[in-house]
């Protein structure tokens, strides 16, 4: 069923279930289950912890991408090190999204809570702790286990709490938590890092989870497995869900739940939405160092460039949401989003073999990629759970498990390829500021030893004790002066001539190899295009309209029985 924007019914209070209110003051902590559907202003409450909690999450594990360059200066990483620190954190994450499929039982709310925590305790005392790069690859691992938790169990709570009449707005608010977490990275650390080492940057990141835990502790809760097992399609329906949920057996509910959510219908979107993601997640775990080694831009000045990338796509997730809710469709705008973001993105790839593009012309290129790709995301994640509901609405957590899995393990797998891909990044990063300094500070005396390449050539044969024949010769055509001046520089010169050349032919070969990679990811987003038709949905407004209409006529007459039955 599309949707449409939500009816808000009046505010007001709902109780927990009775059983809650016996249980006690300290039960509400982890008995969270809500056995009433609540009323509007506590529904969206709940909505706005999951969305806050789901971006100081992506605000914590983003960070250390922003900081990538210090963060591998201080710990003596190589860029190929680095980057498995995050393929393994990705890897793991994907597998962590699928023991959140099987671990619902013990409670969305309580996931995304003690989750919260756990991760903001691992960032503020476990990664700025660290002693070594062993130890950070490690605690970085267990950060990505408990996001990969968390990331099931927040859009979980999102389709909970948000009927189909309204999904796409609150999936648009909660598809805005990686982005406005990558939005907090980017404004603070253009903001702080010229005072601030890496590790105070990743405590600020720590504070604030801390600083959302005691938020979401006593408030968070999730709804009954009784009512969360349908289908809601608008408020109206909720008499007739809390109507049904007294016969409704979960257990009965999620028997076959894996079988109907690993088919083609659901996998095929899946996998179209991860390799459409490649460019954003590429975004986040590159731009620093692309932007450095392609452009000369330091950390901050790349960070401030990337604001306009996240502040776009932030800013069309909720308004293409919205939209989207009100003329309850999903597909017309997957397409037209898929279709705007592949194009800006060509011209984005164009760029890396061209030095000259201004700080203006990438940051314009940034809003039609942020706003395209917002357009088609926020859509998605709606029609995705719509799809899961028209199986199963049971299946809801699988179903995001298996989306998280697949998008964490293509991520991973990307992450792996790019070193392969764009292999002059190593020599550039590991040595390009080494050979620049060198550079700067021997450069009189490289012009010496060039000008008297054969005569040095022979020097150097003999270390240092030359034939005096050879000294007198290289007195009279170099010159005492700058003879004592090559000596001085000797260190820059060995720098200089081991690393020189291969930071030279990566600096030649860079540009064309970031080209190939940026092209392989608009290759993910024209894949995502044909596999829009495997949701379910209608392209046409006027249809959808026809089918709430007939829903709505259907749950009157249900309703109309029911209080029938009961009189």
């Amino acid at each position: 069923m599309s949707a449409t924007s939500t009816p808000l019914d009046a505010g007001g209070g709902a109780s927990d279930a009775p059983s809650n209110r016996s249980r006690g003051p300290l039960s509400r902590l982890y008995r969270r289950e809500l056995a009433e559907y609540p009323p509007t202003r506590r529904r969206l409450a709940y909505l706005a912890i999951v969305v806050v909690t789901t971006v100081v999450l992506y605000y914590m594990l983003y960070i250390q991408y922003a900081v990538a360059t210090s963060i591998m200066t201080d710990f003596g990483m190589t860029y190929r090190y680095f980057t498995w620190v995050s393929v393994v954190g990705n890897a793991v994450g994907a597998f962590a999204s699928l023991v959140a499929g099987l671990a619902d039982r013990w409670g969305r709310a309580n996931l995304v809570v003690y989750g919260l925590l756990t991760a903001s305790l691992l960032v503020l005392f476990g990664l700025t702790g660290a002693g070594g790069k062993a130890t950070y690859l490690v605690v970085f691992a267990l950060v990505s286990f408990v996001e990969g938790l968390v990331l099931v169990a927040t859009p979980a709570l999102i389709r909970d709490f948000s009927p189909q009449l309204g999904r796409a707005t609150a999936m648009g608010y909660w598809t805005m938590g990686p982005v406005v977490g990558s939005l907090v990275v980017t404004v603070v650390t253009s903001a702080t890092l010229t005072t601030s080492d890496w590790r105070q940057e990743l405590r600020y990141s720590g504070y604030a989870g801390l600083v959302v835990f005691l938020m979401a502790f006593p408030a968070l809760r999730e709804l009954a497995p009784r009512l969360r097992d349908q289908i809601m399609v608008s408020l109206h329906d909720r008499a007739l869900v809390e109507a049904r949920a007294k016969g409704v057996d979960p257990a009965q509910s999620r028997r076959g739940e894996w079988r109907q959510v690993l088919s083609p219908g659901v996998l095929g979107p899946v996998f179209a939405v991860a390799v459409f993601l490649l460019l954003y997640y590429s975004a986040v775990g590159n731009f620093v160092v692309y932007f450095a080694t392609t452009f000369g831009y330091d950390e901050q000045h790349t960070n401030s460039l990337a604001t306009w990338y996240w502040a776009a796509n932030a800013l069309s997730l909720v308004a293409t949401g919205l939209l989207s809710d009100r003329l309850r469709v999903r597909k017309p705008f997957m397409m037209a989003g898929g279709i705007g973001a592949a194009a800006a993105s060509l011209w984005f790839a164009t760029r890396a073999t061209h030095p000259e593009t201004s700080y203006t012309a990438f940051a314009w290129t940034f809003v039609a990629i942020g706003v395209f790709s917002g357009v088609a995301y926020a859509p998605w994640m709606a029609g995705f759970t719509e799809t899961v509901e028209r199986r199963n609405p049971a299946a809801t957590a699988v179903g995001l498990a298996v989306w998280g899995w697949v998008v964490r393990i293509v991520v991973a797998v990307s992450a792996a390829c790019v070193p392969l891909v764009v292999t002059s990044v190593t020599p550039l990063v590991e040595h390009g500021d080494q050979v620049s300094a060198a550079q700067r500070k021997a450069g009189p005396a490289l012009a010496v030893v060039t000008a008297h390449r054969d005569l040095f050539a022979q020097l150097e044969k003999y270390g240092d004790r030359p034939p005096a024949s050879l000294t007198a010769r290289a007195a009279r055509e170099v010159g005492p002066a700058d003879l004592r001046l090559v000596r001085r520089s000797q260190h820059e010169l060995s720098v200089l001539q081991r690393y020189g050349p291969q930071v030279a032919k990566a600096a030649e070969e860079g540009p064309g190899q970031w080209r190939a990679w940026w092209l392989v990811a608009v290759g993910g987003q024209v894949v995502f295009l044909p596999l829009v038709f495997a949701m379910s949905g209608r392209w046409s407004p006027r249809r959808a309209r026809e089918d709430a209409q007939r829903h709505q006529a259907a749950v009157d007459r249900e309703l109309a029985a029911l209080a029938e039955r009961e009189s």
